[in-house]
């Protein structure tokens, strides 16, 4: 679809959006054809558009959230983009799984700084027993503090997944990070349907469920939107939206980082795809949106976007917390405490 058609069913996508309904082939083609169309009127209706749909659902809301890297590097998998992989030979911190309460710790500061939840990020396929019962002791500190406690350690078991429910576990992350026809070419250690039924259990036992993916590995905008629609079909309605930083020693190292726009035009499709997701801007905010309180931070707290993480990432810095308050603050945006928001309880509507 070339860009002066890319109008024609645009103005009906959107409409579908602010009343979250699915769009149907023709809606759906023209999103797409505009996406492909960076710097555009059309584009641009496309950008304003997926606001409106944010603030529909989200008015002026901010969801901001962060993470520990419990347990880093030494993964038995072979992402190709994670600088976490044994099989790669990067910078990464290495480390086993840190004191509960170190964690805690970390929490209390993050909570006193906006956020409203905190993940545990342990690298692995699955953690051994020794792990798992530092994982529960850190989840129950964690919830003590207020904060909502969530959990990204890969594979969980029906068994373990109560087990956390009993010590305080709020949430699963657990991200598909590609579409399946895509996967691949990212990851051939484990499959993708091991992933979905991840996402599938956490979402069966009720809890707030994280799943989401990595955009700039070489993906396709269909492939994008497949994603969307995995997730949607899996009932997962707070989406994380990870950016590649192309690591050294990984096997994306070659990979260049998003451009602005398309950075942009990818959440909006994803806004559109699932107009009520709460979408969380996670990784690579930096590397593609630039300096605290730049334009391009401007640009994305004003896009389709309605949370974000806020402190360090795993292997990466982040921005400063206080700087992400100040510039939402500036811009009129609320930060939604841990219970709060129009997204509460939304959990499990598919978008």
């Amino acid at each position: 679809m070339n860009c002066s058609s890319a109008r024609n069913h645009l103005g009906r996508a959107l409409a579908l959006a602010l009343e979250a309904r699915p769009l149907d082939e023709d809606a759906r083609a023209d999103v797409l054809g505009t996406l492909a169309c960076p710097g555009s009127e059309h584009f641009a209706q496309l950008l304003e558009g997926a606001r409106a749909v944010r603030r529909k659902f989200f008015r002026n809301e901010l969801h901001l959230c962060a993470i520990a890297n419990a347990k880093s590097g030494g993964c038995t998998e072979d992402c190709a983009f994670c600088a976490q992989s044994a099989r790669h030979k990067t910078a990464s911190p290495r480390h086993g799984f840190l004191d509960p309460g170190k964690i805690a710790a970390d929490a209390a500061q993050m909570k006193a700084r906006g956020a409203s939840r905190f993940g545990i990020v342990a690298s692995g396929l699955e953690l051994d027993r020794g792990d798992f019962d530092l994982l529960l002791k850190a989840v129950e500190l964690v919830a003590a503090t207020g904060l909502k406690a969530d959990v990204s350690v890969g594979l969980l078991t029906p068994e373990r997944l109560s087990q956390l429910v009993d010590a305080g576990l709020s949430g699963v992350h657990h991200t598909l990070e590609v579409a399946e026809s895509f996967f691949p070419q990212v990851c051939t250690t484990h499959s993708y349907a091991e992933d979905v039924e991840a996402v599938r259990l956490a979402v069966a036992a009720g809890l707030f469920v994280c799943s989401g993916g990595i955009f700039g590995l070489g993906e396709s905008w269909e492939q994008r939107a497949e994603l969307a629609d995995t997730l949607r079909g899996l009932g997962v309605s707070n989406v994380p939206i990870n950016f590649l930083v192309p690591i050294p020693g990984t096997r994306m190292e070659g990979r260049p980082v998003l451009g602005q726009d398309e950075a942009l035009g990818s959440l909006a499709r994803f806004r559109i795809l699932m107009p009520r997701a709460n979408l969380r801007v996670c990784g690579g905010r930096g590397a593609v949106f630039g300096v605290p309180g730049g334009q391009g931070q401007r640009r994305l707290f004003d896009s389709a976007a309605s949370g974000l993480m806020i402190g360090d990432y795993l292997t990466v810095a982040g921005t400063p917390a206080q700087a992400d308050l100040d510039l939402a603050r500036e811009l009129g945006l609320a930060v939604v405490p841990a219970a709060g928001g129009a997204a509460a309880g939304a959990q499990g509507t598919g978008g």
